[in-house]
């Protein structure tokens, strides 16, 4: 499963953000996060982890038993040291997060999902970021759909994360509401949390790539339609439709087309070697060949 923001706007500073103090049986070093409205911290309790599926449960809307990650799961995971986090409103859960180790000091971020309030998705990263870089982890990774644009702005400019692979189909089919009848094409984005760019989008300056007048747009977006141009720039905008999801819903031949001119265009340059540096205008990827 990707991760999800429902909603993941925001413009909430690092320097907003208070500490609340450690945890029993922690670290030693609690990363609990709170502005006026919302607390985030780590999540121990079994009835907690059955708030997290519940709230999982209303984002994705997943058909029954279909549910990637269970409250059993949650409990096995942080049993094992693993990072599962929760943003609450009072007594209510509006946010949450699940993570596991993975290979050279690697967090990876499976789930990130919001149920309202703008900025708590941003939060739930900057809490994540600190307990990683706590628990000796440098980078934090994760996947996401390449067609939505909101998702790309809030992972490449407002966090500073970056993609490195296209990963066709990389789930199958998927059994829930919002990806239901698309392929789940996905980017591995990668977060290296020491980064000068990472330091200064926590501290809520957005990373804006510097974009040449000589870049040729390989993909436009003309009136919800994929326009496949050229690629033969040495620094190439990729186009995501305006709503991916809403073309699902009301015209699924646009959604379709979308998925195989990104696959085509943007996965072609990334497995040819071109790296992505940025997201620009809300609307293009930012692409530059190697050479």
């Amino acid at each position: 499963m990707t991760e999800r923001r429902a909603i993941c706007s925001g413009s909430t500073l690092e320097e907003h953000i208070g500490y609340a103090g450690a945890v029993p049986g922690s670290t030693g070093v609690d990363h609990s996060t709170s502005t006026t409205s919302t607390m985030i911290r780590e999540l121990h309790a079994y009835e907690e982890f059955e708030q997290v599926d519940e709230l999982f449960g209303r984002i994705w809307g997943f058909e029954p038993g279909s549910r990637p990650i269970t409250a059993g799961l949650m409990r096995a995971l942080t049993h094992a040291g693993n990072y599962v986090s929760g943003a609450f409103h009072g007594d209510r859960m509006v946010g949450a997060s699940v993570g596991f180790f993975g290979q050279d000091s690697t967090l990876h971020s499976q789930n990130t999902g919001v149920a309202g309030g703008r900025g708590i998705g941003f939060e739930l990263k900057l809490h994540q970021r600190l307990w990683a870089l706590d628990h000796g982890i440098s980078r934090i990774t994760w996947t996401y759909d390449p067609l939505v644009r909101r998702n790309a702005h809030f992972n490449l400019t407002k966090l500073g994360a970056l993609p490195v692979e296209y990963l066709p189909n990389f789930y199958g089919v998927m059994a829930d509401a919002i990806n239901h009848g698309d392929e789940s094409d996905r980017v591995l984005a990668v977060w290296p949390l020491t980064d000068p760019r990472v330091e200064a989008a926590g501290r809520g300056v957005p990373y804006l790539p510097p974009v040449p007048e000589d870049a040729v747009v390989g993909l436009a977006d003309d009136g919800d339609r994929p326009v496949e141009g050229r690629t033969d720039g040495r620094v190439v905008l990729v186009a995501v439709p305006e709503d991916i999801e809403r073309l699902r819903e009301e015209d699924a031949g646009a959604a379709k087309a979308w998925r195989h001119a990104v696959r085509d265009v943007l996965g072609g340059l990334m497995g040819e070697g071109a790296t992505v540096t940025g997201f620009h205008r809300r609307t293009y990827y930012v692409v530059e060949r190697n050479t």
